[in-house]
């Protein structure tokens, strides 16, 4: 399944993991925001690897847990649904809005693979220092580079460049983005701005 080949959703072994996942978001949602180390316990048992300083609001949603991977200092709004039937790697400082969707899962297109109950899974690959707007859906295997923005709302459906802005439905580049990191060179735009960077 990891590895995008076909298989069945129903297998005995895979209702399991998902069951016992399944069992350890419901823990993690449940968890008081006040208890920060038991809801780092819990989702060092629920995912893959966790690395540090990192937040995952609730609620939070997944399928299997194990094949998520969050590098140090990423930060998870509330209402993430991370369906990990193929793995997903978020790198470091990376900063994912409410509502997002990253979807490694798909099904075959040809009718009768369906309705035998096949799918299989692409991996997601979220670079460092990446910021997701609210809203953002990202289709399965779709890599975005490092510094790269997405803009709130967009359907992310082919890999993201390096350091640049994209946003729509499909998700299209706007631009590069500005470089440097001297705070006091910064410039706050308008929302409305036809370049202005997506709100949190």
């Amino acid at each position: 399944m990891t590895a995008g080949e076909l298989f069945v959703y129903s297998d005995e072994q895979l209702a399991d993991d998902r069951l016992g996942a399944a069992l350890l978001v419901e823990r993690y949602n449940a968890t008081s925001v006040g208890d920060a180390g038991g809801r780092r316990k819990i989702l060092k048992e629920l995912l893959g690897s966790v690395g540090e300083d990192i937040e995952v609001r609730s609620p939070f949603h997944c399928l299997y847990g194990l094949n998520i991977f969050l590098s140090d200092n990423v930060f998870v709004n509330f209402g993430g649904v991370f369906l990990d039937t193929a793995p997903i790697r978020i790198g470091a400082r990376t900063l994912i809005g409410p509502n997002v969707q990253l979807l490694t899962a798909t099904h075959p297109l040809e009718p009768g693979l369906r309705r035998q109950g096949y799918e299989f899974g692409e991996e997601i690959v979220i670079g460092s220092n990446v910021w997701i707007g609210g809203g953002v859906i990202v289709c399965p295997g779709v890599t975005i580079g490092d510094d790269a923005v997405v803009g709130a709302g967009s359907v992310v459906t082919r890999d993201v460049p390096h350091g640049v802005l994209v946003r729509g439905n499909p998700a299209r580049v706007v631009g590069p983005l500005p470089s440097g990191d001297d705070s006091d060179a910064w410039t706050r735009r308008q929302a409305r701005d036809e370049d202005a960077p997506p709100t949190p």
